[in-house]
Parts: C-alpha cells; sequence; structure tokens
C-alpha cells in the first residue's frame, strides 16, 4: 500500500520561491502599487521554510483583518499584498492554459479575495490617462467587440510556431501577440498585472527560459510599453511603437541590458531621454569622499519654457571631479525680482513656490497617492503638504488628478500633466538627480 507521505508535494526550493516572491511583488508596480513591509516579512519566513505558503496566505488575511477592524487598513497595500502572495502561488504551480476559459481561471486566481468581478469577462468601457501620454488617454477595445477578438487572438497564437525561427522574430511575434492581447483587455480590473502573470506562464509554457529580474524590477516600463505599443494619434504625428516592448523582451529572453527607465517611453522625452541605449556594465560606482571644507557655494539658473524662472543655491566640491556626491542645496528662490506696479503672471507666481519644484521632482514619471508623495518629501504634516505643496501644483496646472470627476476617490492618484512635464524637463537630467538624491537623503 503507497504511504500517504508518497503522495504529498514536495516543497519548492528556496531559490525558486524566492523567485516568485520578488517577481510577485515587482508586478504590483505595474499597476501603479506597492507592498508592505509586514509581506515582505512573511515573504521572508516562507523563502527560509519557517511557514508554509498557506500559512503565509492566514498571515495576510489576520493581519488585514485586524487593521480593519480598527480603521486601520490601507485598501491599496492591501490589494497589492493579496494579490502578490495569489500570484506567488501561481507561480508556483506553473500550471497555464491557453483558452478563454484558462484565462478566466487565471485572473479569477490573481484577484482571488480581492475583487468580486475577479474571473468576469468586462461589459463595460475602459480607458485610463496615461503618464506615458503627456496625459493622453488609453482606450481599449469595446466590450462588444471583445469576446470575437479574444477567441481569435487566442485561436492564431495556438496555430503559431516558435520552431526554427530567430530569436527577432520570436521576441517582434511575442510582443504583438502580448499587446493585442493588453489591448483587448478581456477583464475590468488589474489587466496589466494579469497580462504580466500570463506572460511569464506562457514563456514557460512554450519552453523559453527568461531572466525573472526584468518583471521584478521593470514592471511600470513593461505597462507603459505596452501602452506604446497600442496608442496612435495622428494629428500628433505619433504612431504605434512597438519597440519599447521589444527592448523589454530583449532584456527578459536575451539578458540584453536595455535601460529601461521610463522617461525613454514618454511620447514627448526631454532632449538627453530620446535616443535609449543599452547599459554599460563596465560603469564605475565607486564614490571619493569629500572633505568638510573643500564645498563652495554655486548659483545656477533653471531653464524653462519661460526662462530662468529659479536659481538653486547649491554646495559644490571646489575642484571639478567627476564623482556622484551628494550635494547640500542650501537655498531655492526666484531668479529674478518683480518690478513695482507690474502685475506678476500666473506662471511666476507657481514658480515662486520653490515646494513646487521639490513636488514634481518627487512625482516625476509616476502616478502617486498622497501617501506615497509625501513619504518621497519624508513630510508628516497631511494638511500642510495639502496647502502648501500639492493644492499650488494642482492649482497652477502642474499636477493633475486620475480621478479628476471623484477627487476623494479611494484609489485617487496624481500625476503631472504635460505642463508639469515641461517644467521637470527644464530642469535638465543633472540637477534632478542631485534633487532626487537630495530628497532619498535629507527630505526638504
Amino acid at each position: 500500500m503507497r504511504k500517504i507521505t508518497d503522495k504529498i508535494e514536495k516543497e519548492p526550493g528556496s531559490t525558486e520561491k524566492e523567485a516568485a516572491w520578488l517577481c510577485a511583488i515587482g508586478i504590483q508596480a505595474a499597476d501603479g502599487l506597492r507592498t508592505s513591509d509586514y509581506l515582505w516579512q512573511i515573504s521572508q519566513k516562507n523563502i527560509n521554510g519557517k511557514i508554509s505558503i498557506d500559512e503565509a496566505d492566514e498571515a495576510i488575511q489576520g493581519y488585514y483583518f485586524e487593521r480593519n477592524a480598527h480603521d486601520s487598513g490601507d485598501p491599496e497595500r492591501e490589494e497589492a499584498d493579496k494579490v502578490a502572495l495569489n500570484i506567488v502561488k501561481i507561480l508556483l504551480k506553473q500550471q497555464f492554459d491557453l483558452s478563454v476559459a484558462g484565462l478566466a481561471s487565471l485572473h479569477r486566481r490573481i484577484f482571488n479575495g480581492v475583487y468580486e468581478e475577479a474571473g468576469l469577462t468586462r461589459d463595460t468601457e475602459v480607458s485610463k490617462k496615461e503618464w506615458v501620454l503627456g496625459g493622453d488617454i488609453s482606450t481599449f477595445l469595446s466590450p462588444e467587440a471583445l469576446p470575437g477578438s479574444l477567441e481569435e487572438c487566442i485561436a492564431q497564437e495556438r496555430q503559431y510556431k516558435y520552431y526554427n525561427l530567430t530569436s527577432d522574430t520570436i521576441i517582434s511575434h511575442l510582443s504583438a501577440f502580448i499587446a493585442k492581447l493588453w489591448h483587448i483587455c478581456p477583464f475590468e480590473i488589474g489587466n496589466t498585472r494579469f497580462i504580466a502573470v500570463l506572460t511569464i506562464l506562457y514563456l514557460r509554457h512554450i519552453g523559453l527560459s527568461y531572466e525573472i529580474d526584468t518583471f521584478k524590477n521593470d514592471s511600470w516600463y513593461f505597462h507603459n510599453a505596452l501602452v506604446r505599443a497600442n496608442y496612435r494619434n495622428i494629428d500628433k504625428n505619433i504612431d504605434y511603437e512597438p519597440i519599447y516592448l521589444e527592448r523589454f523582451f530583449r532584456n527578459l529572453l536575451l539578458s540584453e541590458q536595455w535601460d529601461l527607465r521610463n522617461r525613454y517611453v514618454h511620447v514627448r522625452p526631454a532632449a538627453e531621454w530620446s535616443n535609449q541605449p543599452k547599459a554599460n556594465n563596465d560603469t564605475s560606482t565607486g564614490q571619493v569622499q569629500l572633505k568638510k571644507d573643500t564645498r563652495k557655494v554655486k548659483e545656477e539658473g533653471i531653464n524653462t519654457a519661460s526662462g530662468k524662472e529659479f536659481i538653486i543655491k547649491t554646495k559644490y566640491p571646489e575642484t571639478d571631479i567627476s564623482v556622484d556626491f551628494l550635494p547640500e542645496i542650501v537655498e531655492i528662490g526666484p531668479a529674478h525680482e518683480k518690478s513695482e506696479g507690474i502685475q506678476a503672471s500666473s506662471d511666476d507666481k507657481i514658480l515662486d513656490n520653490p515646494n513646487t519644484l521639490f513636488l514634481i521632482v518627487a512625482i516625476g514619471e509616476d502616478f502617486l497617492s498622497v501617501r506615497d508623495i509625501m513619504a518621497r518629501l519624508h513630510l508628516k504634516g497631511r494638511d500642510n503638504f495639502l496647502k502648501l505643496y500639492l493644492a499650488p501644483a494642482v492649482d497652477g496646472g502642474l499636477v493633475s488628478l486620475l480621478y479628476p470627476k471623484s477627487p476623494r476617490h479611494p484609489r485617487q492618484k496624481y500625476l503631472l500633466t504635460q505642463k508639469g512635464i515641461d517644467l521637470l524637463s527644464g530642469l535638465g537630467q543633472e540637477m534632478r538627480s542631485r534633487i532626487e538624491r537630495h530628497l532619498a537623503h535629507t527630505g526638504v
């Protein structure tokens, strides 16, 4: 008689579990979400074999039940944590079925316990404002055309033969298939995270190896690349651009080193972001310690569309050393005085507020909640942040709401308008980098 213990599946190894956790956590960025520190602690216990995946699930469920009972929950973190754990379960089992029913089952498993609509094909129109499009709208297939298009897309892919093809041909085809499936948008929620998990499982299914770090680190780029692959605006001289998605797949499948920073994907990138390079692995990361008394204050003007509007005073090393040092920004202020009797323009009033500069650098290419922006600025006073930072930037047309018709939307986020992007681009990459490091280390 066969022993019961013989039927127990072997627990995945720590390396496999670590890869699944890191990938699942990274994928949340595809929809602008981040997991909690608590989930990270739970993941480490599971990776090290201290708790099973089911015990990890119980811990997360109990954690948020307790927090919600005391009205201290965080809906976005809760969603990200629960979805990430669901994805870990899926990646460790490695089951996949390329069919309409199989896709519905996959979506249901990803969002199980999070959304009632999980696994249900959408019957409503879907559109979304996108940072990568300069605030323009990304649209998806109409619900009426969805069933037929989804079945056709799957049928064509099932018939495709990958044998004896070059890497370029495979990557071009995979990019087109994944971009088309994303544009069909079979489900109303979590479209990009669903497509990311499906991509991983499908690559395994057809026997292609991949570099898991690409999804772990660059899921937001994956989202933006999918947007660009499906966006066309003839009036703005913009056509479908699959090259960014193909570069993502080249890193994923060929271990190439394309620089997958999101500013390269923007429809109107600044000059320094117009040519996407491959990363140089030979670049030195060494740093030189600056002596205490060898810095001097230097004034620099910020060029914007309306001229030099700001002067930034920064402490620099006295000698010209090409190292990535942390600057000390000692003052930010208007670059010119307003003459008496002359009415200041609205743009002048916006730029006279140095908090605006910190805010747009903190938001950058992301779309963030109030909580996340405050964290990047190292601020704790919500009322002061809303009054002194966010409200002036929104009123000045530099920042917009993801849900403008619902200011109190529970998933409200903020992103730069085209005007805000232009101001950010006007800073220049070197100045932006220094301010970003300044915020990261010291706050405002």
